[in-house]
């Protein structure tokens, strides 16, 4: 499972090194280091293990053609995604469209979301924190689940 929060940074070339924390997981269920880089909304980059991937894009197909919702999924992650290769020194290429449209430069922050990544502009991130604070209703969801 992927959890937690590393720093990182988006070089000059657009390139992102996958926090090392992260690494051993990534390996295990991703061992010929393919992934799918996305967003649902050009706000943070997702990014999946393609074997992950590759289940939600099973999952859509059962969905008739002309879903409504798996149109509009199908778009942004298309428009905003691309299918990158780890290099040797554990770097992803963040999708240029992406990258400009989360402002990924410089420092982000990767955080794990059990099976896949997120990672943002971290000044994005902690204003988006504070502007969705935990409710009421968050917490009383948890409860129901007996988190």
């Amino acid at each position: 499972m992927l959890r937690g929060n590393y720093p990182a940074r988006v070089d000059e070339k657009g390139r992102l090194k996958l926090p090392t924390e992260f690494r051993a997981q990534l390996d295990a269920v991703n061992p010929e280091h393919r992934f799918y880089i996305t967003s649902f909304d050009g706000v943070q980059a997702r990014v999946y293990p393609m074997p992950v991937w590759e289940e939600i894009e099973r999952k859509l197909a059962a969905l008739p053609s002309m879903h409504p919702t798996k149109q509009k999924l199908l778009s942004r992650t298309n428009y905003y995604g691309q299918v990158v290769e780890m290099d040797g020194q554990g770097r992803v290429l963040m999708p240029a469209v992406l990258r400009e449209s989360a402002e990924m430069r410089g420092d982000v922050a990767v955080l794990g979301y059990l099976q896949y990544l997120e990672v943002w502009n971290e000044q994005r991130l902690l204003t988006e924190m504070k502007a969705q604070a935990f409710s009421d209703e968050d917490k009383q969801t948890l409860a129901d689940l007996g988190i």
